[in-house]
């Protein structure tokens, strides 16, 4: 029989006796603002060393995307939904809700800074998202640049005063920050440099390391991806892009694909696509959703029905001849379409 070693015990423990607090050795989790101005010297340790170590587990927020430290990105053109999206994923992760197919198994406080939005139209934004359970006291809390005394500039997190004025805001609970949008709040340096973002990313894994998630909200350049240096996904968790159906129509009104572009730990059904609907009212948003291979599907079927062939289906939705004859077959078998014609 082979004997159990002391690192496969050790790790074994971890499991059964994790701690709230790292032990001696391991980085402070406290704000850079608390921690002395002369840091400790680093240092590495065994590997037994680190068997032995408790260090808190990572924790669902809004599963299965986002986790305690996690570091992410919404990306979207102007106009496609991107702050209607995160406002509903906040109140979700505030309340220990529901948004789309995503669940908060308890509630978390947010911090939520909006960079754009004048204070009024914040306010509709945020009542149009309410949920039933409204947040509880000091849950969600909000950051709008109406809220600035006359004559003070918005905070720049690409300078050490910037991260310091929202290092201020963010309380010792706050699991989750939310930076809307990108563009807004990283004045300085150039967008498309590495270098520019360098000051940037290093504030992000402080609050990393103080176990605070962190959503940025961004543009979308010409291409389609994220505007800017490439450099900013090294760091980041998971990447979500928002853009329109191949087949979108005007009227359709506010409906869009949310495509993980980059998930470190998602996989299967996961990590697929959805399509979102955002209805109701200025009162009161709705929202609904379905996989992308189940509106895919939808599409080739409606297609079909008007008489368009295999290659026309595929050139009018863009996707592969090969995927277009998968979803005709499956819906001959469902008898959704009539069965091919024998020649």
């Amino acid at each position: 029989m082979a004997l159990e070693r002391p690192l496969e015990r050790a790790f074994a423990a971890l499991d059964a006796d994790i701690a709230d607090h790292p032990p001696a050795g391991v980085a402070s989790c406290a704000p850079l603002a608390t921690q002395h101005a002369t840091a400790p010297a680093i240092r590495a340790v065994t590997v037994q060393e680190l068997a032995g170590m408790h260090f808190k587990p990572r924790a669902e927020i809004l599963a299965p995307w986002l986790h305690s430290q996690d570091l992410c990105m919404v990306f979207a053109a102007r106009g496609i939904g991107k702050t209607h999206f995160c406002l509903a994923a906040a109140f979700a992760i505030a309340t220990g809700g529901t948004f789309a197919k995503w669940s908060a198994p308890r509630p978390h406080k947010v911090l939520y800074l909006d960079g754009e939005l004048p204070g009024a139209l914040m306010q509709k934004r945020l009542l149009m998202h309410v949920p039933d359970v409204e947040p509880a006291p000091g849950f969600l809390r909000v950051f709008t640049p109406d809220l600035l005394p006359d004559g003070t500039a918005m905070p720049d997190i690409s300078t050490p005063e910037g991260q310091a004025a929202i290092d201020a805001m963010i309380e010792p609970d706050t699991e989750v920050l939310f930076i809307d949008n990108l563009s807004a709040w990283a004045r300085t340096g150039r967008e498309n440099e590495g270098e520019s973002w360098q000051p940037v990313g290093e504030w992000l894994l402080t609050l990393r390391r103080r176990g605070i998630a962190v959503v940025l909200v961004h543009h979308a350049g010409k291409g389609g991806q994220q505007r800017g240096t490439s450099k900013r996904e090294d760091l980041l968790d998971v990447v979500i892009g928002l853009g329109r159906p191949q087949d979108y129509d005007p009227t359709q009104g506010a409906v869009f694909v949310a495509e993980f572009t980059k998930a470190r730990n998602l996989a299967g059904t996961d990590a697929e696509s959805l399509e979102l609907a955002l209805g109701g009212d200025e009162d009161q948003a709705t929202w609904t959703y379905r996989t992308v291979e189940a509106s895919t599907y939808d599409r080739v079927v409606a297609l079909a029905k008007e008489g368009l062939s295999q290659s026309e289906i595929a050139a009018e939705l863009e996707i592969n001849k090969s995927n277009v004859s998968r979803h005709l077959r499956k819906a001959r078998e469902l008898g959704d379409v009539p069965p091919e014609a024998k020649r």
